[in-house]
């Protein structure tokens, strides 16, 4: 068997076993159960593998936990972030799980000991809350404490039976993917409220090389609506981590997807120490604004939401929005989201936005941005993308590209809205339609139907409209049909009709001629 049919051979097995254990519970509550004891089973491996050193003599698993001195749970904690002794291992517990008539309370406990290891530590904001969601009281488990045990028994065994093979890279991998996996599954069968947080692996893996494109090295990269943290991540498996010097950071209001975000950290081996995630109103209450600007910014922000706009005076004269001299709609946060992303972005950086079309085409308010915007040189780059790409909704979505170190002031557009391969649910981009894009994107060249370079003048004359189909004219495809050749066969066409009618003409009179002698 392939590493590639081991892989799909594993996410089978965890999808059914997600399925299989929630029983009557719905899936997207039961989401949490899963996740949480995937992300049980890596840190407590994770730790292991740490304690061992690569030491085949040494099982951490299998040593008592009064072995273990203060000076080995400090050294620990201050490398990895957090603590697990033995006893609490997820194999030891998982060992014992179906005979445990403690089970949830002692995982509670687990739990809540985990995350105290790293109180007094710079760690400890990072691991506060991980396990929040992961209620084991909770009656959606159950109504009796037996029934909850016993799911959770079930989940714990599904999971410790999936193999990952030994503590490596590739386990590494196969974790983190398996989470993705996981998160994916269950955004694509929530509808609109999994779709919300989370962007499908190609268009995260598009987005992060538009960010980062032509950079040999970043700072540090930002998603300030960072749901999941997919967008953030795939700019770690598109390039080599060590290029991205300071690490991963994001701001999420849900604090659901929050904890998922931080967890999903952890599972792809970024320690607590190379990745920031605050929980918050990114437009409200923004982090990280006092830090230096960033390299590469990433986002997927919530489509046309509510914002406290006007009604809050303060807004008006923020950093991030003052420049443009107006607020976006109350009704439509999008190029809030933009401006906040741009007055963070540094002068060698670039922002890449899936954003909403209508923002590229409205008046009012939005006009005003897109002035400011395309006055100040910092758009890049428009792309369409085609319809049905993301979980949720059908919309064809647009990403924005914004820099400060532009070559000249054209603004490039690109239709890539059809490049996409039809699936069961949703329209999949490949890699070859990204390798599409990005090739085009980095020459700049004029491809017919396919991507223009736009003057300013020209934008600037058209309402500083950026709407990507009012500078490229889509490709007919309707079948050319040649008239001269058609008349020619129409005149062909009559002309047997009229020997027809002829014929049929005679015969008819010849039976009218018979039946007058008969």
């Amino acid at each position: 068997m392939t590493s590639i049919e081991q892989r799909k051979e594993l996410q089978r097995r965890i999808w059914q076993i997600a399925n299989d254990v929630r029983g009557a519970v719905d899936g997207w509550d039961f989401k949490q159960y899963v996740l949480g004891t995937l992300f049980y089973r890596f840190i407590s491996e994770n730790f292991a593998a740490y304690i061992e050193g690569g030491d085949d003599s040494v099982n951490y698993a299998a040593l008592s936990d009064v072995v273990i001195t203060p000076e080995i749970r400090d050294d620990a904690v201050k490398t990895k972030g957090y603590f697990i002794y033995p006893s609490q291992l997820f194999v030891n517990v998982a060992a014992k799980a179906s005979t445990n008539e403690s089970l949830n309370t002692e995982l509670a406990k687990i739990f809540s000991l985990i995350e105290s290891s790293a109180i007094g530590y710079p760690s400890e904001r990072d691991i506060r809350g991980l396990f929040a969601d992961f209620d084991t009281t909770s009656n959606r488990l159950g109504n009796t404490v037996k029934d909850k045990n016993a799911r959770l028994a079930a989940v714990l065994k599904g999971v410790a039976d999936l193999d990952f093979g030994t503590f490596d890279d590739s386990h590494i991998d196969l974790f983190g993917d398996a989470y993705e996996f996981l998160i994916s599954n269950y955004a694509a069968n929530a509808g609109k409220s999994g779709g919300e947080f989370f962007t499908p692996q190609q268009v995260s893996k598009l987005i992060a090389q538009l960010a980062m494109h032509g950079q040999t090295s970043i700072n540090k990269i930002y998603d300030p609506a960072c749901g999941s943290g997919s967008l953030l991540l795939q700019a770690k498996k598109h390039f080599d981590q060590h290029i991205i010097e300071d690490g991963f950071f994001g701001q999420e209001l849900n604090h659901t997807t929050y904890n998922l975000a931080r967890m999903n950290m952890f599972l792809h081996n970024v320690n607590y120490d190379k990745f920031n995630i605050q929980l918050g109103d990114t437009l409200t209450a923004p982090h990280f604004g006092d830090d230096k600007p960033f390299d590469a910014i990433v986002s997927n922000p919530p489509y046309s939401v509510k914002w406290k706009g006007s009604d809050d005076p303060t807004l008006i004269n923020d950093d991030r929005f003052a420049p443009a001299g107006v607020l976006a709609p109350k009704s439509k946060a999008d190029f809030a989201f933009v401006l906040h992303a741009l007055s963070y972005l540094s002068a060698k950086g670039r922002a890449a936005i899936v954003c909403f079309p209508g923002i590229f085409y409205r008046g009012g308010a939005e006009q005003k941005i897109r002035q400011y915007l395309v006055d100040n040189n910092y758009v890049e780059t428009v792309i369409s993308l085609a319809p049905n790409l993301f979980f949720g909704t059908t919309i064809a979505v647009n990403i924005l590209v914004l820099s400060k170190h532009k070559a000249d002031t054209s603004t490039q557009f690109i239709d890539a809205s059809g490049l996409f391969k039809k699936g069961t649910n949703n329209n999949v981009l490949l890699d070859t339609h990204i390798e599409q894009v990005m090739a085009v994107f980095d020459s700049k060249a004029n491809v017919e139907h396919f991507a223009l370079s736009v003057p300013f003048e020209k934008v600037a004359a058209n309402d500083y409209n950026l709407s990507v189909s009012s500078y490229i004219d889509a490709k007919d495809n309707r079948e050319v049909v040649d008239i001269a050749q058609l008349n020619a066969e129409l005149k062909t066409t009559v002309a047997r009709i009229d020997k027809l009618r002829t014929e049929i003409d005679a015969i008819v009179a010849e039976i009218d001629g018979v039946e007058t002698e008969a």
